[in-house]
């Protein structure tokens, strides 16, 4: 039985839905104000693209500037978290021997990028190992700082990790490696709605997260924040006439970013009323949303590892709304890019369980991520353990 807050979003009510961290799901609100503006934008193309699009685009940048605690001309809106990775790392150039410093718990779609730019410019990928089962923050922050050399260039951050559910403590290092003149690139894919993020104070000279995720907005909508002394040397990953159109009273970075061709942008028109909406839907709005999914996460995952007989992998204040735990059993490795994990099919077929199971070699093992969002509800958790161990045993 879902929540009764289940009822704001149009998910199938036979189905359990444990899979909000890959790739959101939008509330019927929201669809509808989606639908709002793409019917605006086809009845009357070019008065849209032309004459209304600079200032929704504007009004949606200070929405999201108003929840990051930054400036709005801080930020870029772009499709999707590995397109702003993509933007940041294929902008900046190296020199031979650089080192891009990179933790082993990276989404992969990422670190793809980074072997492919350090391949480009001969710079070194130097790997950090992270454990997983991990005891604590600390342990990441001693690896990362001992890490780091003075050939050191760029090193990118989780604020969660994709495929260990870790809430990295990215605060910390962010302040660290900034302060010795490395520049920081935060992956904050599972970021924004899922933790607090005060991107003015943090320092980070890149953050980019996906708002489709945990903000529960439409596909497609993301952001990506350069500070404002890194901004003259990042560039569109689609170089359009902002390249070259007179500046006026504004920046080659707004010039650059703010139109890279035509595409729908219903998306980040809806971003301001998601955020507002998202906040009316319980008391204490997103402050009580972020601890909700939190505490519901832990609750989800303790029920699953005492179920199952093993250990929670880490402690209660590495994890935000995401938990991973590792299953008893042998590696399965599919042969194929999206071939599923067999016990993956038989959760979804035979019990109606959305909920992603994966092969992952750091270290060796069978994974299973929960997701918590206010559709869930302790029985899910309790129905999914069930099925688990009828499947393990």
């Amino acid at each position: 039985m879902a929540s009764e807050l289940a009822n704001y979003w149009s998910l199938e009510s036979s189905r359990l839905f444990l899979n909000h961290g890959s790739f959101g799901a939008c509330p019927d609100f929201v669809i509808a104000e989606q639908r709002k503006w793409q019917d605006l934008m086809e009845q009357e193309p070019v008065r849209f693209f032309e004459e209304l699009m600079p200032e929704l685009l504007l009004k949606s940048r200070q929405a999201l500037g108003a929840f990051l605690s930054c400036s709005a001309d801080d930020l870029a809106l772009v499709s999707n978290a590995t397109s702003g990775v993509n933007t940041i790392l294929r902008s900046l150039q190296f020199e031979q021997g650089d080192e891009i410093l990179v933790p082993n718990h990276a989404y992969q779609a990422c670190r793809n990028t980074i072997d492919f730019v350090a391949e480009r410019w001969s710079a070194n990928v130097v790997e950090v190992a992270i454990p997983f089962p991990i005891d604590g923050p600390e342990t990441v922050v001693e690896l990362m700082k001992s890490a780091c050399t003075p050939r050191t260039k760029l090193v990118m951050i989780d604020t969660v990790t994709s495929p260990t559910g870790l809430r990295m403590p990215f605060e910390e290092l962010t302040e660290f490696f900034e302060g010795r003149g490395v520049e920081v690139l935060l992956d904050a894919a599972h970021g924004i709605g899922m933790i607090p993020l005060n991107l003015g104070d943090l320092g980070a000279s890149y953050v980019t997260s996906n708002c489709h995720k945990w903000l529960c907005a439409p596909k497609g909508s993301a952001f990506l924040y350069v500070r404002k002394d890194k901004q003259s040397k990042i560039q569109p990953l689609t170089i359009s006439h902002g390249h070259t159109f007179p500046l006026g009273g504004t920046t080659r970075f707004r010039h650059e970013f703010d139109w890279t061709g035509t595409q729908d942008i219903s998306g980040w028109c809806a971003l301001p009323a998601v955020i507002e909406g998202m906040a009316k839907l319980v008391e204490g709005g997103w402050e009580t949303i972020m601890e909700h999914n939190h505490d519901l996460a832990i609750q989800g995952r303790n029920i699953l590892c005492e179920r199952l007989g093993i250990q929670p992998p880490c402690p209660d204040e590495m994890i935000a709304c995401i938990s991973t735990i590792q299953l008893p059993g042998e590696l399965v490795t599919p042969e194929l890019m999206h071939e599923p994990d067999p016990l993956h099919q038989i959760l979804s077929e035979t019990y109606n369980i959305q909920v992603p199971v994966w092969s992952w070699p750091s270290p060796a093992g069978r994974y299973l991520r929960i997701s918590a969002q206010l559709y869930n509800s302790i029985e899910q958790y309790e129905q999914l353990a069930d099925a688990l161990v009828n499947e393990l045993k």
